[in-house]
């Protein structure tokens, strides 16, 4: 009887060893070590991919923001799973696709709707935006509904708008969307884009500077 006490008893702190050890090593000791690198390699991935203004934290380089005024480029639409009416800049409860089809009604609505608001918009004087200048990105969401990035020609329609609100010079507002137009990935992966965030920290910089 007391032979098995006994080797509960060291069956029980030899299993009480093996927790404490393991919670010690993955629960403390691994995420440190992954923590430490993933800042020292991938600082700003680690955080967030946060971009600043003005030593403020404004958004992230990874999520689309909505709410812009027409001063300023507009990103790509935000239609997604669900909404909010509290926080407009980042609306979407959820991140993903509408699940619409093709040929959805709705869908086409939504598209419909959009190219006749970029088009009106966009049009200012001296410059006149056609339906058929107005690139897919621009009237229609990601998958996530979240797309950070605009497709240079998107942001190349929006230009002569944004001159016009700001008061400044259409080539000096071009150069600025070449400027922040990225290439392929490695040369070969995905499109050339246009982070609308950056693009507009950018622009509201170059107006304080008028």
């Amino acid at each position: 009887m007391n032979n098995s006490l006994l080797n509960t008893a060291r069956l029980l702190s030899a299993g009480l060893r093996a927790l404490l050890v393991l919670t010690l090593v993955t629960g403390v000791i691994y995420p440190l070590v992954v923590t430490g690198i993933a800042q020292a390699a991938f600082h700003g991935k680690a955080n967030g991919s946060e971009v600043k203004s003005r030593g403020k934290v404004v958004g992230s380089s990874l999520i689309g923001q909505q709410g812009y005024s027409l001063a300023y480029f507009q990103g790509r639409p935000a239609n997604g799973l669900g909404e909010n009416s509290v926080n407009t800049r980042y609306k979407l409860l959820l991140s993903g696709a509408t699940n619409l089809s093709a040929d959805s009604k709705v869908l086409l609505k939504q598209v419909e709707d959009a190219k006749a608001k970029v088009v009106k918009d966009n049009s200012v004087p001296g410059y006149t935006v056609r339906p058929s200048d107005v690139p897919a990105d621009a009237v229609t969401s990601s998958g996530s509904g979240l797309d950070p990035d605009i497709s240079p020609a998107y942001a190349e329609l929006q230009v002569h708008r944004v001159a016009l609100n700001n008061h400044l010079p259409v080539a000096a507002v071009e150069k600025l969307v070449d400027d922040h137009t990225e290439g392929r990935t490695l040369g070969f992966i995905g499109d050339p884009r246009v982070n609308v965030l950056e693009l507009n920290i950018a622009l509201k910089a170059l107006v304080a500077r008028q």
